[in-house]
């Protein structure tokens, strides 16, 4: 009886994929082409998307105001910081923290690619920066798999990657359903980009359960987990069984499993029970500037901040480990 009511769960979980498939809504995260080092939906104190003008890529770079925000990614199992994403963000003179919405359009293909070396880059200087504070995190970041054969990404990384012994390389997050176009050119890509120290996470996975034979062909370091199934999956009988099926199919393939979008204890339990490896949402911590982001680690490690460097500010962010423990 037991068997037979888990198997009619993961049927109504496939049913439920099927049905996100159809409508053309992702089932597990991320957004489309046009999503570089991006997240729409954070809760950092952006300006409402639908009041907030449109801002050219262009004059945001010129203008240096194109930021990165990072959200930590929590280790499940021990409780710990292991990493955290790159975010993009716009500091705009007038209208503040703008959102992607504000910024990404589909059809600015030469400013979106822009945009992607620009956040490659800066994520490569970053983590030295992280790594000077006596920080070692791993970081990703959101690419459109276009870019990285448009850009010579894997010379790029070659040349501006830390010189550090210790850098333990960086995670670039793209989508399933980009990936399958061109199966074998996504492999060719994996292995090149490995050979440089990036590991692929696939990040729009599951809108149908026909590609997972495709995952016998790609190597991948994570399959993430969309907030739409995280979401009350302490309760609701289907996305529960939707995140089980997730993190056993990315151990299956000696991967890990990453949740998003974590808003309560409840679901944060649930997730750990069921095995995911790691997890990200505004319960943990949200997406915070560098700096701040640092001041907020050394304040939890007792490391004293040299004096030229901002103090943390109060209030703005939830300790990243935690809510874990």
């Amino acid at each position: 009886m037991a068997v037979d009511g888990k198997n009619d769960e993961l049927e109504r979980a496939r049913k439920k994929l099927a049905e996100f498939a159809k409508d053309g809504r992702p089932a597990i995260q991320t957004g489309d082409g046009a999503a570089t080092a991006v997240d729409s939906a954070s809760d950092d104190g952006a300006a409402d998307v639908s009041a907030a003008p449109d801002v050219g890529l262009d004059e945001a770079l010129r203008e240096a105001w194109l930021e990165l925000w990072y959200q930590p990614k929590i280790d499940l199992r021990l409780k710990c910081l292991a990493g955290a994403e790159a975010l993009a963000r716009i500091n705009h003179p007038t209208y503040g923290l703008l959102w992607p919405e504000s910024f990404l359009h589909d059809g600015d293909h030469d400013g979106l690619a822009r945009l992607t070396e620009h956040a490659l880059l800066t994520a490569l200087r970053d983590w030295e920066t992280f790594d000077q504070a006596g920080f070692n995190l791993r970081l990703a970041i959101n690419l459109p798999v276009d870019h990285l054969t448009k850009l010579p990404v894997t010379a790029l990384v070659d040349e501006h990657r830390p010189a550090a012994g210790h850098w333990p390389g960086l995670i670039v997050e793209v989508s399933e359903d980009q990936i399958v176009r061109d199966i074998k050119r996504a492999q060719e890509i994996a292995l090149r980009l490995k050979d440089s120290g990036i590991d692929v996470a696939i990040d729009d996975f599951g809108a149908g359960y026909s590609s997972f034979a495709t995952l016998r062909e790609l190597p991948f370091a994570e399959l993430k987990v969309n907030d739409t199934f995280v979401k009350e999956c302490a309760t609701d009988s289907t996305n529960a069984a939707i995140c089980q099926t997730v993190i056993e199919l990315a151990h299956r393939f000696g991967s890990a499993a990453v949740a998003e979008g974590i808003e309560t204890m409840t679901d944060l339990r649930a997730l750990q029970i069921m095995g995911c490896d790691f997890g990200q949402g505004v319960l943990l911590a949200p997406a915070m500037p560098r700096d701040r982001f640092i001041a907020l680690l050394r304040k939890r490690m007792n490391k004293p901040a040299p004096s030229d460097d901002p103090p943390p500010s109060e209030g703005t962010a939830t300790d990243p480990v935690a809510a874990a423990g």
